[in-house]
């Protein structure tokens, strides 16, 4: 089986709050770091040898990850500083540590069941430098969309409300190490919106899609993180989607929210719909809906107010 590169050295700022405690893939969901359920299902998919790119926040990753032999797998890291390298950068980067003519690249925030040996057979058939695997896009006011003809050659990309048909990329592929290899390297913002069209160009039938019905879940936004993380909660059978060693007084009221590590939730205390984040002290008797709630370090972003010890935003 060929090799994966996880994507998850983004500073994921329309995350944020969320992403100034943990870099994005190493978000909970459901009792699993996010990169764990990842780096599982390519292990169930085969794959024995992983690198994850890192820039954000690196410690929350490696610390969760390690070299992911408990996953059965080896698992390296591809440094990016002191900027952050695009998503066409940070895969050149990666190119030596991958050492592979022929690779995974695997979005660090979607999670996906696309059936990758089918996607690497159908790459391998064609001949291409990169297969994407897409849906049909259905959302096409939230989503940008891929152009595919008939013969599932890849045409352009189109952004946001676009009139045209489009199928919604859901962050795997499989690509030829040459597509990136011409690229220089540790440069900042090399990306895939700049260099796809060019093959496009220059190499006709060299991007193609892998169509499928897969399911796939979203962690762009705080609001997407909960819900993604609820519904996978609630499909593992697990009463609540609490992380290690939380104290919740016994007459607080938890419903339909995520908790961290390490939270404390005070007597009388009512948490709905929120996100708790890693060390909150939600005060006694104090009510909480529709927000994120994370100790106070650093800057606050737009939209954040400190409130009883906590920087609290909307989700």
């Amino acid at each position: 089986m060929i090799p994966a590169l996880v994507l998850t050295a983004g500073l994921a700022t329309r995350l944020r709050p969320l992403s100034c405690v943990r870099a994005k893939a190493a978000l909970p969901v459901a009792g699993q770091p996010l990169v764990r359920r990842i780096l599982s299902r390519l292990a169930a998919a085969g794959v024995t040898d992983a690198v994850l790119n890192l820039h954000h926040l690196p410690h929350t990753l490696t610390s969760r990850v390690g070299d992911a032999r408990d996953l059965g797998m080896r698992v390296r890291y591809s440094w990016e500083a002191p900027d952050v390298l695009g998503s066409a950068g940070g895969v050149r980067r990666a190119l030596a540590i991958l050492g592979a003519p022929r690779f995974l690249v695997v979005n660090g925030d979607t999670l996906t069941d696309a059936d990758v040996p089918a996607m690497i057979d159908r790459h391998q058939d064609t001949g291409a430098l990169v297969t994407m695997a897409v849906v049909p896009n259905t959302e096409p006011d939230k989503y940008g969309g891929v152009l595919v003809d008939g013969d599932g050659l890849v045409r352009g990309f189109v952004g946001r409300r676009a009139p045209e048909q489009s199928f919604h990329f859901i962050g795997v592929q499989v690509v030829q190490a040459e597509a990136f290899a011409g690229l220089p390297d540790n440069s900042p913002h090399e990306s895939v919106a700049a260099l796809y069209p060019a093959l496009i160009r220059e190499r006709p039938g060299s991007v193609r899609a892998f169509v499928t019905q897969a399911e796939f879940m979203d962690i762009g936004t705080p609001a997407d993180y909960l819900e993604t993380a609820l519904t996978l909660a609630s499909r593992e059978g697990l009463a609540a989607d609490v992380g290690a060693a939380p104290r919740i007084a016994g007459d607080a009221h938890v419903e339909r929210s995520v908790l961290w590590d390490d939270v404390d939730i005070g007597a009388g205390a009512f948490v709905r719909e929120c996100v708790v984040t890693d060390g909150v002290r939600v005060p006694a008797d104090t009510s909480w809906t529709g927000v994120t709630l994370r100790v106070p370090s650093g800057d606050l972003v737009p939209g954040e107010r400190v409130i009883d010890g906590m920087a609290v935003a909307s989700l």
